[in-house]
């Protein structure tokens, strides 16, 4: 399985030993660009035309029913497509130029989209685009800025240059912690350079970790079968309501299209994001400095650990915080059910009193510090349970080379 980034580049997308045609075909600075054919469904809505103040929280209102003609009525006015230039290629073998998605934050300007859509390269080498134009459903076009973008989730914030002119729609931004398997939701964006078009599938899972572009994982992303193909990377995953969900962010693929199983970043993660880089053009994370394996029943009973679940410490890395603070990683080798395991590390059941169920928890638990603060870890050290404070690091640019 290989995970891509659904953006429409001008060149072969290559990686995990496969090669996928993604270019949109037309050039993104061109006037003879493609003529994109979109029928609007104007449906009786219940929803006023004022939108919320989005820079606050919003309380999601209760769909009666899944419209997506409605959605798409309402909501497409405020889904934009993202055109970036000047991207040089950079370590993943993107091109020079590419097309994504995006969507109109409020009456200022600002647009969110993913940040591997304005930017090349991985880790330390990720470099923004030379120039970014934003089209919109009416035809306007206009160049944006990049104010900042956060490379762990894979979210940037673009602000308009000029907005003379411009009927901008804000999308209301919804709350992924009430979010249901099975729920229905709708994706607007660009795939394959045919924008303004609309799928609509249902969240598949919830809780998801997907990979960034640092080599961290993204945890608590959306999975759906609503179908995400090249172009979508950076449109809205809309509920019922027309709230935005996530950014659609990824594919997980065999062969190329995102048939069945596409990913988005949840909307509290971007709300996070975009809340610091509106503040300071970058962003920041907390950093323990470990790897770890997820604790299921059999595993526990293999390797005698007192309970079956937390996060079981792997490796600790050398001079960061979990090093300083004590913290023990596992020794040796041993496999079980196919997989090598590192026996006698610490397992970590809770963060400040907050338990640590599964493994993905110890991650999402430490988005809620920041870096410099101190925590206290519960954990067993064999199958003595004890507390471990720990002063948090901050989060580098790329994961650490694990042995």
């Amino acid at each position: 399985m290989t995970s891509r980034p659904a953006v429409v580049l001008a060149t072969l997308a290559l990686g995990g030993g496969a090669a996928f045609a993604v270019g949109c075909g037309k050039d993104d600075d061109s006037d003879t660009r493609a003529e994109v054919r979109t029928e609007t469904v104007v449906v009786p809505s219940s929803r006023a035309d004022v939108l919320e103040n989005l820079d606050g929280p919003t309380t999601s209102e209760t769909a009666k029913g899944f419209d997506p003609g409605g959605i798409y009525a309402r909501e497409s006015l405020g889904v934009v497509t993202v055109i970036a230039t000047g991207l040089g290629g950079g370590q993943s073998g993107r091109g020079d130029s590419g097309l994504g998605s995006g969507f109109v934050l409020n009456d200022r300007g600002e647009i969110a989209t993913n940040a591997h859509v304005v930017t090349s390269g991985e880790g330390s080498a990720i470099k923004k685009a030379g120039s970014v134009f934003i089209r919109f459903k009416d035809g306007n076009q206009v160049g944006a800025k990049i104010v900042g973008f956060d490379p762990f989730a894979d979210v940037a914030l673009l602000k308009l240059e000029d907005l003379d002119g411009l009927k901008l729609r804000p999308l209301p931004l919804g709350s992924t912690k009430d979010v249901a398997v099975g729920e229905p939701v709708a994706a607007i964006g660009s795939p394959f350079g045919e924008e303004q078009s609309l799928s609509v599938g249902v969240i598949s899972a919830t809780g998801r970790s997907i990979d960034s572009l640092t080599g961290f994982q993204t945890a608590d992303a959306i999975q759906t079968d609503a179908a995400i193909n090249h172009g979508n990377s950076g449109g809205p995953l809309l509920n019922a309501a027309g709230e935005v969900l996530g950014i659609n962010s990824q594919i997980r693929t065999e062969s190329g299209d995102g048939t069945g199983v596409g990913f988005a970043v949840p909307v509290d993660t971007v709300r996070r994001s975009i809340e610091q880089l509106r503040a300071a053009g970058k962003v920041s994370y907390s950093y323990l400095g470990i790897a770890s394996s997820p604790v299921y029943p059999q595993l526990a009973q293999e390797f005698d650990l007192p309970v079956a679940k937390g996060a079981w410490v792997q490796e600790v890395t050398d001079g960061g915080p979990a090093d300083d603070a004590g913290l023990k990683a596992g020794t040796g080798e041993k496999v079980f059910q196919a997989r090598p395991y590192a026996p006698g590390g610490d397992l970590i059941v809770a963060v400040d009193g907050k338990p640590v169920e599964k493994e993905t928890d110890l991650g999402v638990r430490l988005l809620d510090y920041d870096p410099g603060e101190t925590v206290t870890l519960t954990l067993y050290r064999g199958q003595q349970k004890q507390d471990v404070r720990v002063k948090l690091g901050e989060r580098p640019t790329a994961a650490p080379r694990r042995g």
